[in-house]
């Protein structure tokens, strides 16, 4: 398909007074990898849940596999979301009574649907951890919880991958196993992700990097390497406001 996983056309969100994105235009690519990056306060969350369809925009338009989000009611939304959406965040958020099994088979549950063995299984072989599925979280190391919650977002095979400072709680070496993981599900399975990171070397993972300052697009660099992205942002942050 030619149409993008997602594209966000004119998007803009006010909260309480406060422009967070004002006139946002971006398509996300079908098997690419993106990272997000910006000063504090430059709206990247905030992109991140208007992208994903958890807050709604004050105006523009985010189509998620070709599916306008503006038309929908909160059950449509919420049934797209959990069909063809993946989140990861930098905390875990994993049940602490449940497996990594458990756990992984956790949203097709809440969505009323009984998942196969195999297909939790093939998830957790995706993250390398097929050998640990009868493991509760706390048997488990930062990095391999942090795989458990990617396979938990990947058990719906989503049009795309959103993560929000997904290593941000991980060690430098664990980091990079979980970014050279996001990376293989790009390379080898056309996974799209789409990644808020401040990290340039975890940016430098991505194909894009996609730079916002106070809610606007400030800039994309192609091909990223970690000591020119951080150039780049250290300059962004060194603009006055």
């Amino acid at each position: 398909m030619n149409t993008p996983a997602v594209r966000l056309t004119d998007l803009r969100r006010v909260h309480r007074g406060v422009t967070a994105l004002d006139g946002v235009r971006l398509d996300f690519a079908r098997g690419s990898f993106t990272a997000v990056m910006g000063p504090s306060g430059s709206g990247k969350s905030t992109l991140l849940n208007c992208a994903a369809g958890i807050d709604r925009p004050t105006s523009g338009r985010v189509e998620i596999d070709g599916v306008p989000l503006d038309g929908l009611g909160e059950r449509r939304l919420a049934l797209l979301r959990r069909e063809r959406v993946g989140f990861v965040f930098q905390a875990y958020n994993l049940i602490p009574s449940l497996t990594a099994a458990q756990n992984v088979a956790l949203p097709l549950r809440l969505a009323g649907r009984r998942p196969s063995r195999a297909a939790v299984l093939d998830a957790l072989e995706r993250v390398g951890l097929r050998e640990r599925a009868g493991h509760r979280p706390a048997q488990l190391s930062g990095g391999q919880q942090q795989r458990v919650a990617l396979a938990r977002a990947l058990i719906t095979r989503p049009a795309v991958l959103f993560g929000d400072e997904p290593t941000g709680a991980l060690d430098t070496v664990t980091s990079r196993e979980v970014l050279t993981l996001l990376r293989g599900l790009v390379d080898t399975a056309a996974q799209t992700v789409v990644m808020v990171t401040h990290d340039p070397v975890a940016a430098s993972f991505a194909d894009r990097v996609v730079f916002l300052v106070d809610g606007r697009v400030a800039g994309e660099m192609a091909a990223p390497a970690a000591d020119a992205v951080a150039a780049r942002l250290a300059g962004l942050e060194a603009v006055p406001c």
